[in-house]
């Protein structure tokens, strides 16, 4: 009987080709694929995941073993349903990790050489000498989350001469962080920070982890970078910070509300930069994703394991 791997987006014919090659037992077919007279109770794996597909999937009659998920995080998933259902799930962990490092690095860079402040002046077509400067290397970088985009960072800054301090659950030693510390440490750890950088993924732990008392815990002089998820922080809170320059800058790629609205006080701050979630795009999506599928497909299919990016699925990551 042949069972179906559903997925929300097409892939080249190239890797549907692989995956035919594992087993022979499996038919890919997208959602614009599917018509009314569609099995449902035939689909075994889905690459990514579609709210509309919850009432056909999520049922005592259920077929569905495996998710694979599209993107790192999974907060976002019926993770509650995947558990009573005991449905595996694997997120793609990794593949982002050196374009989300590129985006913050660019951040940096900008951020330290005033090249941001020199924008500002440029619109008003003024010539504007006085740019605050700093040297990347003195920096006292604190990246929140250790997981594979952190440690890539870390890498880089490493490379760059900076030593890249790690925050984590329990402050265990993560390689190319000079310095690590437990989530309960963020607090003494902000107060020295001349940058801060949110990784973490959500979840009911981080959710408005960054509120009023941890803006208000940072020097006046340093930056926040939020490329994690957007409902860790209080956004109410980092506006107001932002506003009151409690904090000296703020560069944001996820929000809590998404667009964000164009009325959003944020949009009036020249202080803050605002990128629409994109610090994760990558030119090589398709072969880096499906490297992570490919190697999952052949154990699910030959001893119904995954052995590459399981979600613990009590834990969100």
């Amino acid at each position: 009987m042949i069972k179906y791997i559903l997925s929300t987006r097409s892939f080249r014919e190239e890797f549907i080709r692989q995956m035919r090659e594992i087993s022979t037992d499996y038919q890919f077919i997208t959602t614009e694929e599917i018509q009314s007279s569609f099995e449902w109770n035939k689909v075994e794996i889905t690459l990514g995941w579609s709210k509309d597909w919850a009432d056909k999937l999520l049922v005592p009659s259920t077929s569905l073993k495996w998710v694979q998920a599209i993107s790192a995080g999974v907060d976002t998933l019926p993770l509650n349903e995947f558990a009573k259902y005991q449905i595996k799930l694997s997120n793609a962990s990794g593949i982002h990790a050196q374009s989300i490092t590129d985006h913050i690095l660019a951040i940096l860079f900008m951020q330290s050489r005033g090249i941001f402040e020199a924008i500002n002046s440029q619109q008003q077509a003024h010539w504007q000498q006085d740019v605050t400067i700093n040297n990347l290397q003195d920096l006292r970088i604190l990246i929140v989350g250790t997981g594979k985009i952190g440690q890539r960072l870390a890498k880089c800054l490493e490379f760059l001469q900076c030593h890249p301090i790690g925050i984590n659950t329990n402050g265990r030693a993560i390689e190319h962080f000079h310095e690590t510390y437990s989530i309960v440490e963020l607090a003494p750890q902000t107060q020295k920070a001349d940058v801060i950088i949110n990784i973490l993924p959500l979840t009911e732990d981080t959710h408005h982890l960054y509120d009023d008392d941890f803006f208000a815990t940072m020097k006046k002089s340093a930056t926040f970078i939020n490329v994690g998820r957007g409902a860790s922080v209080d956004t109410t809170a980092l506006y107001q910070a932002l506003l009151d320059h409690s904090i000296h800058f703020a560069a944001l790629d996820v929000f809590e509300e998404e667009p964000l609205p164009k009325e959003h006080p944020l949009w009036t701050l020249d202080n803050v930069l605002i990128t629409p979630h994109i610090s994760g795009y990558t030119p090589h999506f398709q072969k880096a994703f499906m490297r992570i599928f490919i190697e999952n497909f052949k154990s699910f299919a030959t001893t119904g394991h995954l052995t590459k990016n399981a979600v613990n699925i009590q834990s969100g990551y």
